[in-house]
C-alpha cells in the first residue's frame, strides 16, 4: 500500500483512507489488487492493480467492468473514478473499451 500511495502523491492526488478489498469477497478468483480510496478533495477511487504476464485483452476488459459493479455494490457506494493500474502489455481495444466507460487506465505503474 505504500507504493500506492506514493504513486498517486506524485500524480499530486493525496487520499485520506484506503481499503483494501480481497476478491475472494467480490466472489473472484483473479490473482488482483482492489482498493476503495477517497481522497482529500472528496472523490471516490476505486482502484484495480494487475501484475501479469500475460497480455490484457476485451475480454480481461469485461471480467474487470463486472467486478468493478460486484465492488460497487460490496461497498455501496458508486465510484466517481475508476482506475487500472496495469504493468502487463495492453489490448488496444481493450484500452479504448475502459476509456469508453470513463476508466483511466495507467500503463506506468
Amino acid at each position: 500500500m505504500k507504493e500506492l500511495t506514493g504513486y498517486y502523491t506524485n500524480k499530486d492526488v493525496i487520499f485520506k483512507e484506503i481499503t483494501k478489498i480481497e476478491p475472494k469477497q467480490l466472489g473472484s478468483r483473479k490473482k488482483i489488487e482492489i482498493y476503495a480510496a477517497t481522497s482529500v478533495d472528496s472523490q471516490y477511487y476505486g482502484i484495480f492493480i494487475i501484475n501479469a504476464k500475460s497480455r490484457f485483452l476485451r475480454k480481461n476488459a469485461d471480467e474487470l467492468m463486472t467486478m468493478c459493479d460486484q465492488l460497487t455494490t460490496f461497498v455501496e457506494h458508486n465510484f466517481k473514478r475508476k482506475e487500472l493500474l496495469i504493468s502487463s502489455p495492453l489490448c488496444s481495444k481493450a484500452k479504448a473499451y475502459l476509456k469508453d466507460n470513463s476508466w483511466k487506465v495507467r500503463i506506468d505503474y
